[in-house]
């Protein structure tokens, strides 16, 4: 690989001319910035990321570890966090844990040893036990869309309490009185979060614990979605109404109930959670409680750059909650 003693045996100059050339060009004259930048360009000279980072002691990188890329709802949370770091000069490593512990922890201990500035992060392990690596090498990191037990640190998050109520309220007042609950990985606090919210909103309504009929989901996705479907039609007292615990699980449950020629809304209303960019766009537009989730990457990379910036001695961690708000479409229309 060309270096920097190469471009500068061409050129002409000393090391440390060149490195001004890349890092401070205001010291050098017009014309040297010229013939180094010639010579750079003929010998395909790439600046050694890895040398820059052990001479400034800090990376350029962020790290964002989430549940499930396939899900479009963290690609609105990379986006966000994307845009901010790019405003800073940073670059952002995204990775995938899978909703696995072990892949969790293997892709924590790369960061720790990649030393990136920091580590944006939605726990698959509920406790937040895996974090406490990220602790132990003193690296920054901030939760997004979690806030883990015990713990102190930033964290970006919506209150999904309040997003299961507005989905369970708006049912309700469509006059639906037997509602279930497809919901995703007990262990997840979203989920158990939602589920308290709809809860809620049949108490306000005057109806129990037994209005709530629930169907568990192993993962967040849409074939998931399809096997709770296939369940909820076996059902023989079957709702009126599904409230699902993400949009991929909604679009799944909308998928198998459409062919088996059930409609939706007058036979069953559907209301996801989400409201990611294939929501509008389903066979039959599916109501969603959005999450901010742009705004939330874009907090979070703010917090973690603030707590690893030039103003870290003055940085006060921060627990950021969002407010949902419901978007109502043709999947949830009052029914008859």
């Amino acid at each position: 690989m060309v270096g920097i003693k190469d471009v500068a045996r061409r050129a002409g100059v000393s090391v440390g001319t060149v490195s001004n050339v890349i890092n401070h060009p205001e010291l050098v004259s017009q014309e040297t910035r010229d013939r180094v930048h010639a010579v750079i360009s003929q010998l395909g000279y790439v600046r050694s990321e890895s040398a820059r980072q052990l001479r400034a002691g800090q990376s350029r990188i962020v790290a964002l570890l989430v549940l499930d890329m396939g899900n479009p709802f963290f690609v609105d949370v990379a986006r966000g966090a994307e845009g901010a770091a790019r405003q800073a000069g940073l670059g952002v490593m995204v990775c995938n844990s899978g909703q696995s512990l072990s892949e969790e922890a293997t892709y924590l201990s790369m960061f720790t040893e990649q030393r990136v500035r920091g580590v944006l992060v939605t726990p698959a392990d509920a406790t937040g036990a895996n974090l406490d690596r990220l602790r132990q090498q003193k690296v920054p990191f901030v939760l997004v869309d979690r806030v883990a037990a015990g713990s102190d640190e930033c964290s970006v998050s919506v209150d999904d309490t309040i997003g299961g109520a507005l989905a369970g309220r708006h049912l309700v007042g469509a006059g639906h009185r037997t509602i279930a609950y497809i919901s995703g990985p007990p262990e997840l606090q979203q989920v158990k979060d939602r589920r308290e919210g709809l809860l809620q909103a049949l108490a306000e309504a005057g109806l129990g614990p037994e209005a709530l009929i629930e169907i568990s989901a192993q993962r967040l996705d849409v074939a998931a979605g399809r096997d709770a479907a296939s369940r909820l039609l076996g059902l023989g007292n079957r709702p009126t109404a599904v409230f699902c615990a993400n949009d991929l699980l909604a679009l799944g449950v909308l998928q198998v109930v459409y062919a088996a020629g059930i409609a939706v809304p007058h036979d069953l209303a559907i209301v996801g959670y989400d409201d990611i960019e294939f929501a509008a766009a389903a066979v039959v537009p599916l109501t969603s409680v959005r999450q901010p989730a742009a705004e939330m990457g874009r907090m979070a990379a703010e917090l973690l750059l603030e707590e690893t910036g030039a103003g870290a001695a003055g940085h006060r961690h921060q627990r950021a909650v969002l407010l949902p708000e419901l978007v109502v479409r043709g999947s949830s229309l009052p029914s008859r």
